[in-house]
């Protein structure tokens, strides 16, 4: 029986779209993004993925016990962590990696000179927004997690909401799910210029048409730039130059003869040091907060090892225990934070509608992967629809 032409529908034509930087941001967008018919996605990365800042994290995340109050900022920590929620066991199922996700929430350690009223007030706050937080008195701290052994610790604060993740198999588990929705990965390609020309609806704003890499040219109708520290080259190839300066963090890895408790551990945090269970006597320890003042180029940025020895010694200091310990390997990374101005950056470029910012995320890149990816979504969306905008492959 003959096809009348309606049984031949028309050929759908691809939006290319191009991330650069495959850390978690990078990772997280593209695997969001697959679930779109019609998106063509690459992503390129100058190394192997998990790499940078994503491959030093300890994916401490910081969500309900966020002193923040409202505002987007805090929207977006708490909308992560309960995408988190569904996101692991989702990506578990789909790829078959083990992504190790701590559910036992946060302990943070309060002293002397914390106030304890605020917190108080948080906790009231966080009720009526669904989020459970908990006041712990000395007794009831000393009772719960007797290792816990310093006497300026006076209270804590257990977050059993918030969350902890493996970052490097997180990723990596982002781009086989990634992959298997037909999304095209290179590593060991670097995007070495974006080339643009003026818009002829819009003059005044200039649309990427074309990647360069150390691979050959990619036309390209839409550019996430994802890319930490390498977005300030990047987005200076296209006049328009985006501030990020590297902050180091170094951390350490811990084996104990055995663990500080037999039940399942929540991540411990005191000033601003972070005690991270990893099961069968494991914890990551970390980490430091290194301004570089004197030296912005990543490449020529040499860690002091002697940095670890306090961090260490902060670590043992709530945890006496710890000191029984043998540090495995130590190692260190940078945070691309923004200067003059709050990270992190999820926006146009400025003077573009085609090219898309999702970078300094600082500290918090693991946290706010989720939400980012959700932003810039719902950013190429609203460019569509209400900039009048249209990538060239679209009919």
């Amino acid at each position: 029986m003959a096809l009348s032409p309606h049984d031949n529908p028309k050929p759908t034509i691809m939006t290319q779209v191009a991330i650069v930087g495959c850390g978690v941001i990078g990772a997280m967008i593209a695997y969001e993004l697959s679930q779109i018919p019609h998106l063509n996605i690459t992503v390129f990365d100058r190394q192997a993925p998990a790499q940078a800042s994503t491959g030093a994290a300890l994916g401490v995340l910081m969500g309900a016990i966020s002193q923040k109050q409202k505002g987007d900022r805090l929207h977006m920590r708490l909308a992560s962590i309960q995408r988190y929620n569904t996101l692991i066991p989702e990506l578990q199922a789909k790829t078959g990696h083990a992504i190790p996700f701590n559910q036992q929430g946060i302990l943070r350690l309060c002293f002397a000179e914390d106030d304890l009223t605020s917190w108080q007030k948080l906790i009231a706050l966080r009720q009526t927004q669904g989020w459970h937080l908990e006041i712990l008195d000395q007794t009831q701290l000393q009772a719960t997690y007797p290792h816990i052994q310093n006497e300026r610790v006076l209270a804590a604060i257990h977050s059993r909401d918030d969350r902890q993740v493996d970052p490097v198999a997180l990723t990596l588990a982002l781009i086989t799910a990634a992959q298997q929705q037909g999304v095209i990965f290179q590593f060991n390609t670097k995007v070495e210029q974006l080339t643009s020309s003026p818009q002829t609806e819009h003059p005044s704003l200039q649309t990427c048409q074309q990647l360069h890499t150390s691979s050959g040219s990619f036309s390209v109708d839409w550019v996430i730039v994802a890319a930490g520290l390498g977005s300030t080259p990047l987005t200076a190839s296209l006049h328009s130059p985006i501030d990020l300066r590297p902050v180091l963090g170094q951390a350490l890895h811990i084996q104990l003869p055995q663990p500080l408790q037999l039940t399942a551990e929540p991540v411990i945090t005191g000033e601003d040091i972070h005690i991270v269970p990893l099961g069968q006597g494991s914890y990551w320890i970390g980490a430091t907060v290194e301004f570089l003042a004197n030296e912005l180029d990543p490449e020529k940025i040499v860690p002091d090892p002697d940095r670890l020895q306090p961090l260490l010694q902060g670590a043992i200091s709530f945890c006496p225990a710890l000191a029984t310990g043998t540090i495995g390997k130590t190692w260190s990374g940078l945070r691309p934070r923004p200067e003059g101005r709050p990270a992190p950056i999820i926006e146009c470029l400025p003077g573009y509608q085609n090219v898309l910012l999702a970078t300094g995320h600082y500290r918090n890149g693991i946290l706010l992967a989720p939400a980012t990816a959700q932003k810039v979504k719902e950013m190429m969306s609203l460019n569509e629809a209400h900039s009048g905008y249209r990538p060239s492959s679209l009919p």
